[in-house]
């Protein structure tokens, strides 16, 4: 996986943290769980505020 993958990482942060709500993450703690899932392989410094903004609001829809 890599930072274009969002509805992807998406699911796999809902598959390992069900009972979070992604509306209350910080983004650090979200570039944090990102980088650390098995498939990931992207590079910390390619991602920016939009990515991982697009990131959460896919993981809020799996979440809703």
């Amino acid at each position: 996986m890599n930072w274009t993958d969002t509805q992807e990482i998406a699911e796999k942060l809902y598959d390992n943290n069900p009972d979070i709500d992604p509306k209350t993450i910080r983004f650090t703690d979200l570039l944090q769980w990102i980088l650390n899932l098995d498939d990931f392989d992207g590079d910390p410094d390619k991602c920016g505020e939009r990515i991982l903004e697009a990131i959460q609001l896919a993981w809020i829809e799996e979440y809703e």
